[in-house]
């Protein structure tokens, strides 16, 4: 037979509503501890099989220094930019091409985002594969130091 009305209501009229004697209920002994005190100690088996991976490390960390940091710069940019860098004194002009280091500039890699209308000799530890052939479509250079 189907139990028409929950334990707890019939509990309700008693004074301790199946608790036992009402000092057994007082504080949180009762329950072992308020939040999650007890886990290393009398709590410990219901970690291990309801969260076993609560505690300890998982996992590694990769040296900071082993991580490359890229800092690119678009061909647009040092489009833009070359007259005012020879200008300065930053790029230089040899027959023609200016010749620019963009590690100079504090980048480390080219992309081929934008046009490049001048012949350039650009000097970089990396460029991306359309920066290499828009450079060298536009009669310069893209050299990998």
């Amino acid at each position: 037979m189907i139990r028409k009305t929950r334990k707890i209501n019939k509990l309700r009229g008693s004074r301790t509503i199946g608790g036992g004697s009402s000092k057994k209920r007082r504080g949180a002994g009762h329950r072992g501890g308020r939040g999650r005190a007890g886990y290393h100690k009398h709590m410990w088996s219901w970690i291990v099989k309801y969260d076993p991976d609560r505690y300890g490390k998982s996992g590694f960390k990769r040296p900071q220094k082993t991580i490359t940091k890229f800092n690119p710069v678009n061909l647009a940019f040092l489009d833009e930019k070359l007259d005012e860098l020879v200008s300065k004194g930053i790029a230089k002009e040899e027959k023609g091409k200016v010749v620019v280091d963009v590690r100079e500039l504090g980048y480390n890699k080219v992309l081929g985002m934008g046009k490049i209308t001048k012949p350039a000799i650009i000097k970089s530890p990396r460029f991306s594969e359309s920066a290499t052939r828009k450079i060298e479509d536009a009669g310069g250079e893209a050299v990998t130091e």
